[in-house]
């Protein structure tokens, strides 16, 4: 696999939480780009541990990686979504608390989880390929950081345009994320939509 091909396969595995991202940025007060960065790089630390992770499964556990990866990560982002929804619709009195519960270190680790399942799977695949795994998980990893920063700094102005209701597009962004995850997966999605 060459580098192009790399680079390529890192941005697309970035795609689901540059997506999450722009949700998670919306439902922040202003965000500035060292909190961007953090969150950037947690998604990116995640994203790059999937792909060993399904690397070192292997064979053995391919097939269930692989049947379960996009029930997982839907199940995962929709959770995640009802709850920020949930929130957006109930009284923000104490607005401080509850911007702190939203974006919670678990609640983003949550997320990062749930928009890397796939990457574990690509990572199965990559080990009957002639690549280098760790420089494939370093790519999406790096790419993923990229991604996630833009997509907070994103949403920030998102945000701005939607005012203190910014959780609901947060938490309707998840959701679509995880039905448009298990609608590649189920064949309801296909590539020729794309």
């Amino acid at each position: 696999m060459n580098i192009i091909a790399l680079l390529l396969l890192a941005f697309a595995m970035s795609t689901d939480a540059f997506a999450a991202a722009i949700g998670k940025g919306a439902t922040l007060q202003r965000p500035r780009f060292s909190d961007a960065l953090r969150m950037g790089i947690l998604f990116g630390v995640i994203e790059a541990i999937t792909p060993l992770i399904g690397w070192y499964l292997g064979q053995f556990a391919s097939a269930y990686v692989e049947a379960w990866d996009h029930w997982i990560a839907f199940t995962l982002l929709a959770f995640l979504g009802v709850n920020m929804i949930k929130s957006g619709l109930s009284s923000h009195d104490d607005e401080e608390t509850s911007k702190a519960d939203k974006h919670s270190f678990l609640s983003l680790v949550l997320t990062a989880i749930a928009t890397s399942i796939d990457s574990a799977a690509v990572g199965v695949s990559l080990a009957f390929v002639n690549v280098n795994i760790f420089v494939a998980a370093g790519l999406i990893g790096l790419a993923t950081t990229i991604m996630v920063t833009l997509g907070v700094m994103i949403g920030r102005v998102v945000g701005h345009l939607v005012g203190y209701r910014a959780e609901l597009l947060g938490g309707a962004t998840l959701i679509v994320i995880g039905l448009w995850i298990l609608g590649e997966h189920t064949g309801v999605i296909t590539s020729a939509m794309l």
